[in-house]
């Protein structure tokens, strides 16, 4: 019998992923598969909460999102890749939640609030988006997650997930699983421009299917310290996104903590630091752009293994909304 744990991740389908993606949930998705019941979730309903005009841009990522997922090492052998709108299920438990939060904890959640601020919606703010929170609920609870790996800033969706499980059961009898954050210990990787958070909107992302020469022009024009004019100047290593990258790839930490001593005490130019961060980027993500070419060759092959992922996922989504109907008595 399967005793393993549960995990649910994933991603919304609205473009490529990048290093930020793959240091804050990507790289520790590939290391728990092989101890954990994994799904990951393409999350192309809540990708259209805010791109309703633009299904096309949804549509066209999903192959992206697959192409990163399995160039980064997902094992669609062992890791269940599920499209979310293939699984009607979801939806049919997300109506039913929907009944066991207010609007006022909706507009209330920190994470929402703050992605509403973002994408300056104001008053017109979509009712879909509004209620993603409730959807994400869904996705968690329809696979019995035990965890769900998130960062620091994602924690209110959980808790809120949580607040809606504590009133099915108490309402319906103790059906649902509550799921735990799972906390990510990477710190946030920085975009480029040395804004705290990588961003596609904000076009200061390095993408992991980007080419050699776009990595390394990106890193070239990278922020760094703005005094740290001359190689013989000190320089203020944090804060500076060129060692926030270093520290998160490069594998010769004693290397790297010798290069942090010489720029704060100068006679390290950023010219040098950004040409070890250029090899250090290519090792790292040279294999994972041939492994990503080869999986690209078959887009078919690709969609075989989206749709096994999505069979095995509605199977245990199936199971779960059986046992919610039964609950609220409509298993009629």
């Amino acid at each position: 019998m399967d005793t393993k744990k549960v995990i649910l991740t994933g991603d919304r389908p609205t473009g490529p992923l990048h290093l930020g993606h793959y240091v804050g949930s990507l790289q520790k998705r590939v290391e728990l598969q092989h101890t954990y019941d994994t799904y990951i979730l393409i999350a192309d309903m809540q990708a259209l909460t805010d791109n309703a005009d633009n299904p096309d841009r949804v549509r066209s990522n999903i192959l992206e999102v697959a192409l990163d997922y399995l160039s980064a090492g997902l094992d669609p052998g062992i890791s269940g890749i599920v499209i979310q709108s293939l699984v009607p299920e979801l939806a049919e438990l997300t109506m039913y939640y929907l009944n066991l939060v207010t609007v006022a904890r909706l507009q209330r959640n920190p994470t929402v609030k703050a992605e509403m601020k973002q994408r300056d919606f104001g008053a017109n703010v979509p009712a879909g988006f509004l209620i993603y929170p409730v959807s994400q609920a869904a996705d968690i609870t329809a696979f019995k997650a035990d965890l769900v790996p998130v960062g620091e800033d994602q924690i209110p969706m959980i808790e809120q997930t949580r607040e809606i499980v504590q009133s099915f059961n108490r309402m319906y009898g103790p059906v649902l699983v509550e799921p735990q954050a799972l906390i990510s210990k990477v710190r946030r990787l920085p975009g480029t421009d040395g804004q705290n958070k990588m961003s596609k909107s904000l076009g200061n992302t390095i993408f992991l299917s980007d080419p050699t020469d776009v990595v390394a022009g990106k890193v070239r024009n990278m922020y760094t310290d703005p005094r740290h004019v001359h190689a013989k100047d000190p320089g203020t290593v944090e804060g500076n996104p060129v060692f926030s990258y270093l520290e998160a790839f490069d594998p010769d930490t004693e290397e790297v903590k010798a290069m942090e001593e010489a720029y704060r005490r100068g006679g390290l130019g950023d010219v040098k630091v950004k040409s070890r961060l250029i090899e250090v980027l290519e090792a790292f993500l040279g294999p994972l752009r041939k492994r990503r070419t080869e999986f690209a060759k078959d887009p078919a092959g690709v969609m075989r293994i989206l749709m096994e992922g999505t069979r095995k996922g509605r199977t245990a989504a199936a199971q779960t909304l059986t046992s919610v109907r039964a609950a609220m008595h409509l298993d009629y």
